[in-house]
């Protein structure tokens, strides 16, 4: 926060604080709930390094963690609500037309059967299978900054299809089992129902193609999705026509059909790798929404590893003309996401959730998206005032 001294930062997170606490006011049905919710959000602010129920009583004075264990658990109010109050809060400093919707997920580990959707899966965070829950999370990033926006707890078929086990995690009546693209879906469909501006939406191989493209070609919104190396393409209308497996595709390449280029800045500098963009077919747009004027383009990004050749596959969708460049820097946004994973666990205990229901996870994640959110807006607020130069003291001779 290079811009603001550090008398108008702190008066920047005084006065967000205060906003962030009247906006989530209408939730709670007593001044004394929304107290206690109010003070679980500082506990999350904080400097503790474990935001757990203890932890946070100890810093906001209460004798023990009961109110704040009830704000999670047996509380009645509506954590959707919350996301809602995130995405329009967080849309107030970052919304931007040309943002990217990052849809990616993390893993929570647990031990025991007991928090809801708790499974030996494959996580990221690990790096392994182990037990586990994962929740799936929507990430704006725009050239304002990221927060996230939306999230979902994922729920194993063997959670839905236990009838008991779900009741015993509180999972509300009509939640059944969703696919991670099915989730990812529903999330793209609520943002673009609730008139979030953004231009692409970016995502890794699990999310899958096929039905989102063509929900985002609806949508008259572009695209970069990770696929697998055994994805099948072809062009039609082109000079150059392929056909086959994006791998065998890749390794048909020829060698200047690769250029080098950073798809973001990391912590040690630009990220550098191979690209190469096949253009596959240019379709109109009003094809699939009327409202699009012009064509639109259909493609193909290969992504190489500099060190060892490592390769990563994307199905693109585009205005026709948009670089090669441009499709390299939506992929990028992706790593946005990650740093957002990072900084929400080590600063606001994102995995912290002591809670073992549906309800009790969702609230934990929304009120932590609420303070990334707010941290967003302060930097940001923070960063666009200039810092006020104070002019040195000239130094006078004086003669004894």
């Amino acid at each position: 926060m290079a811009g603001a001294s550090v008398e108008t930062t702190l008066e920047l997170w005084a006065s967000s604080l205060r906003d962030v606490k009247r906006r989530i006011r209408p939730l709670f049905s007593q001044e004394r709930v929304a107290a206690s919710a109010g003070q679980l959000l500082d506990g999350l602010l904080g400097n503790e390094p474990r935001k757990t129920g203890w932890m946070r009583a100890e810093a906001v004075g209460d004798p023990g963690p009961w109110r704040q264990q009830a704000i999670l658990g047996r509380g009645r109010w509506d954590a959707d609500a919350l996301r809602d109050i995130v995405r329009d809060y967080a849309l107030e400093t970052l919304a931007d037309e040309a943002a990217v919707l990052v849809i990616d997920e993390t893993g929570f580990l647990k031990q025991g059967k007991a928090s809801c959707g708790v499974a030996r899966q494959y996580t990221g965070s690990a790096g392994k299978i182990t037990n586990c829950q994962i929740g799936v999370f929507a990430s704006y990033v725009s050239r304002r900054g990221h927060a996230f926006i939306d999230r979902t707890l994922y729920l194993p078929k063997e959670w839905t299809d236990d009838p008991a086990r779900m009741k015993a995690g509180h999972v509300p009546k009509g939640v059944g089992f969703a696919t991670k693209p099915q989730i990812a879906r529903r999330m793209i469909a609520r943002a673009i129902t609730a008139k979030v501006p953004f231009a692409f939406v970016a995502a890794d191989s699990v999310y899958g193609v096929g039905d989102i493209e063509t929900m985002l070609r609806r949508a008259g919104k572009g695209y970069v999705l990770g696929v697998a190396s055994n994805h099948v393409f072809h062009s039609w209308g082109k000079k150059q026509l392929v056909g086959g497996t994006a791998a065998n595709i890749a390794q048909d390449l020829p060698k200047n059909a690769w250029r080098r280029l950073p798809s973001g800045e990391g912590t040690k500098g630009p990220r550098l790798h191979d690209w190469a963009y096949l253009e596959l077919a240019d379709l109109d747009g009003d094809e699939y929404n009327s409202t699009l004027a012009g064509e639109w383009t259909r493609g193909l990004l290969i992504r190489r590893n500099i060190v060892d050749g490592d390769l990563a596959f994307f199905s693109t969708w585009c205005p026709k003309g948009t670089p090669m460049k441009k499709l390299v820097s939506v992929e990028g946004r992706r790593w946005a996401i990650e740093d957002s994973f990072e900084a929400a666990k080590n600063e606001f205990g994102l995995d912290h959730n002591e809670t073992r229901s549906w309800h009790g996870w969702h609230r934990h994640v929304s009120l932590v998206m609420l303070a990334f959110a707010m941290m967003t807006a302060i930097r940001h607020q923070a960063n666009a005032i200039p810092l006020k130069k104070t002019p040195p003291r000239l130094r006078t001779n004086t003669r004894s």
